[in-house]
């Protein structure tokens, strides 16, 4: 029997989206800040984190913080350590972070294994404006993290902000969060670990047991979205790596895709028609999310 979706709205209700690509950004986006947070309302979405591969985009959360005031999910800015913000750079680290951002990802579109997937020079898709794009590595040739790598954890740890592993190699993510678990952190995200990134659930396990959160994007799921995975195989994952490590983001914002909130919606559904508990479905789409944050 199918689920009814005014019934998985109020699952959601209190929704946490980690991972929401609205603009400004120089790939085509489908709205802003903003009103992505306004759309959130349909679900009395709590929180989101508004992600681009090429900014810091706390600042522009701070500058449409006018526009938010009577917005009742919380938004919340990060930077990603691509070339576009000069890579592995604490100085842009610590001015994202202690403006009141929550979250840096180590190289997404500018990582090594991201170039191997999508070697088109960072089109990834087309860019508004012609942009360049340098691979950025966080150990040098021995294999050992360069020292700005331990830098910009002592930073994330001390801000209480996120780690995540942005789109590296699986042998780096090991590294880094090997690292990051020696200074006793706990907030750490590996986000699509099947999509460009290519880690098998062993490996994932292994990073749980360092104290990480697998972060799975339902639009990778949505039969309405440019990829239309099979949810089933979202139900696999869940089930080899445990609800209690983790997390349903969205990935969605882009021109092309539907929004964030009925990709949740739809992929929600099928996650309950296969038989994953409602109380499973809040724990990682409300309570995991939200304790990554620090939001209680």
């Amino acid at each position: 029997m199918t689920t009814s979706r005014p019934a998985v709205a109020k699952v959601l209700d209190g929704l946490v989206d980690m991972h929401v690509h609205s603009g400004p950004s120089p790939f085509p986006r489908r709205f802003d800040h903003v009103e992505a947070a306004e759309d959130g309302a349909r679900v009395n979405m709590r929180a989101m984190v508004a992600k681009s591969h090429h900014h810091n985009t706390q600042m522009d959360v701070l500058a449409m913080r006018g526009r938010l005031e009577g917005v009742k999910a919380q938004v919340f800015g990060g930077i990603a350590l691509n070339s576009t913000i000069g890579g592995l750079n604490i100085h842009a680290v610590r001015m994202s972070l202690r403006m009141g951002g929550k979250v840096v990802w180590f190289p997404t579109i500018s990582s090594g294994r991201h170039i191997e997937c999508h070697p088109e020079d960072g089109a990834f898709p087309t860019t508004t404006v012609p942009l360049t794009l340098e691979r950025i590595d966080i150990v040098d040739e021995q294999g050992e993290l360069r020292p700005e790598v331990h830098e910009i954890l002592d930073e994330i740890k001390e801000q209480g902000a996120v780690v995540n592993a942005g789109h590296m190699y699986p042998e780096y993510i090991r590294t880094l969060f090997q690292a990051a678990q020696a200074k006793g952190m706990k907030r750490l995200v590996v986000s699509h670990p099947d999509f460009v990134i290519g880690v098998e659930p062993e490996l994932c396990r292994e990073f749980t047991g360092l104290g990480a959160f697998i972060e799975h994007e339902v639009g990778m799921y949505d039969p309405e979205g440019t990829q239309k995975w099979d949810p089933a195989q979202l139900y696999r994952w869940i089930e080899t790596i445990g609800v209690e490590h983790t997390v349903l983001a969205s990935d969605f914002g882009q021109a092309a895709n539907p929004k964030p909130v009925d990709a949740y919606l739809r992929v929600a559904e099928a996650l309950l028609d296969l038989g994953l508990p409602e109380k499973d479905l809040r724990r990682m789409t409300c309570d995991n999310p939200s304790y990554l944050l620090d939001l209680d």
